[in-house]
């Protein structure tokens, strides 16, 4: 019991520094953004491609790994234009202020941005109407990040 309390008390802790930071979603040991995929690579290949541990830069308190050297340099160059909306929480709870994590596989870009979902029967509600879904999580984001 003594070590759930630790426990509790840990994850507290971490979920409001988390939120201080931004809302960029991390796994929960390691710090990695997207759980370690390649976020540049949904752009240059239209696919999931998973990062690797050896090249990895740190950028808004995340670690946020890549397949290639090449693919981290263009995100060292331009992050704001590889980085998922939302900070890589799902699109779809986003629109109803929920930072939730998602499934790196589950994706699309739409309008020049990257969006992520939870599972592939979120994303399936969420295309119906995504339009309004981002406007909705657009405004709820924006919150959060004055709030910080």
């Amino acid at each position: 019991m003594k070590y759930l309390a630790k426990l509790l008390v840990l994850v507290a802790f971490w979920t409001s520094a988390v939120l201080a930071e931004g809302p960029i979603n991390t796994t929960f040991f390691g710090g990695l953004a997207i759980d370690g995929y390649d976020t540049v690579a949904y752009w240059k290949e239209n696919k999931a491609v998973e990062g690797k541990k050896a090249f990895t830069y740190e950028w808004r308190g995340a670690k946020w790994r890549f397949s290639s050297e090449e693919n981290m340099e263009l995100f060292k160059a331009d992050p704001i234009k590889y980085l998922p909306e939302y900070g890589g929480h799902c699109a779809y709870a986003m629109s109803d202020d929920k930072l939730v994590g998602v499934d790196p596989e589950v994706f699309e870009i739409y309008n020049g941005k990257l969006y992520l979902n939870y599972s592939k029967s979120v994303q399936g509600h969420w295309v119906k109407e995504k339009d309004k879904f981002i406007g909705e999580a657009d405004g709820f984001y924006t919150e959060r990040e004055k709030e910080k």
